[in-house]
């Protein structure tokens, strides 16, 4: 993942500058409703979800996002046999366009809380709160969808007491990638 970051972030530099564009360039781009698709990583846990961004607002600078997701956690079931349980999760966040190369992509930075509804299968708790905070990139292929990558890190401090060792999950690296339309 990390060399995927080195080559991918001095790709979209070039771009910009070989564009003549810089990334505190206003170009209009599609600030509607928006709704997406994700695959995730949260810390060793694969998931995925939906996603809904309300219209930009603040100079079409600040937005407000929703996912809902369904995750899996990889624990023991025995001695011998790990096994994936599902569990979900769902987020509320605002995000704050860092600026724009061109007119096809967006940079930005998010941040919220986040409430996890865990499996009764390695978890006694009904519910944990927790918060992230990410950095993502929108790859605009035309004014309504693009492909979007988002790189950050959560903190909810949940534990799978049920499972020997009492392992965390859901903390540490975050990662989602998707599709996201948005509406004209």
């Amino acid at each position: 993942m990390k060399n995927i970051i080195l080559v991918l972030f001095p790709l979209i530099l070039i771009g910009g500058i070989a564009t003549g564009t810089c990334a505190q360039e206003r170009k209009e781009i599609n600030s509607n409703w928006g709704l997406g698709f994700h695959l995730k990583q949260n810390q060793r846990d694969f998931g995925l979800g939906v996603n809904f961004t309300s219209p930009f607002f603040a100079q079409k600078q600040v937005a407000l996002r929703v996912r809902a997701n369904l995750l899996f956690n990889e624990h023991l079931k025995n001695v011998n046999t790990t096994t994936w349980t599902p569990y979900s999760s769902m987020s509320l966040g605002v995000l704050g366009v860092a600026g724009n190369i061109g007119e096809f992509i967006r940079l930005y930075g998010e941040g919220g809380v986040t409430m996890l509804l865990p499996s009764n299968k390695f978890s006694s708790e009904s519910t944990v709160f927790g918060g992230y905070g990410l950095f993502g990139f929108e790859f605009f292929m035309d004014k309504s969808s693009n492909y979007f990558i988002e790189i950050g890190g959560v903190g909810t401090g949940a534990t799978a007491d049920k499972v020997v060792g009492n392992p965390i999950y859901a903390n540490g690296l975050l990662i989602h990638v998707g599709f996201r339309y948005v509406f004209k």
